[in-house]
């Protein structure tokens, strides 16, 4: 597989982009899209929906990175050890 000279520029300018945003605490929507892998127009629908935490100012879209970061954690989904074990002190608390 050959990469082009264009897909390899676009991939040093999203590195750099990258690199950029480790340092930021507030991201833009484009690097909003970078950060969270989310599509543009997935990403306009979740703030249309309001189901993502963000900011409006002059008609521009911006996002607290740690709220991006709390918004993509939320719904951890627990280990089968974790399950196993909360199944097992339910058992022993729990006379059955």
């Amino acid at each position: 597989m050959e990469i082009t000279l264009e897909q390899l520029n676009e991939k040093i300018d999203n590195l750099s982009r990258l690199t950029l945003i480790s340092s930021k605490t507030v991201l833009d929507f484009e690097e909003t899209i970078l950060f969270t892998g989310l599509s543009k127009g997935h990403l306009y629908r979740l703030t249309s929906n309001r189901q993502i935490p963000y900011f409006k100012k002059n008609r521009k879209l911006y996002f607290k990175k740690s709220e991006l970061e709390e918004w993509m954690l939320e719904r951890r989904i627990p280990t089968e050890e974790e399950i196993q074990s909360q199944a097992t002190t339910y058992l022993a608390t729990h006379k059955i």
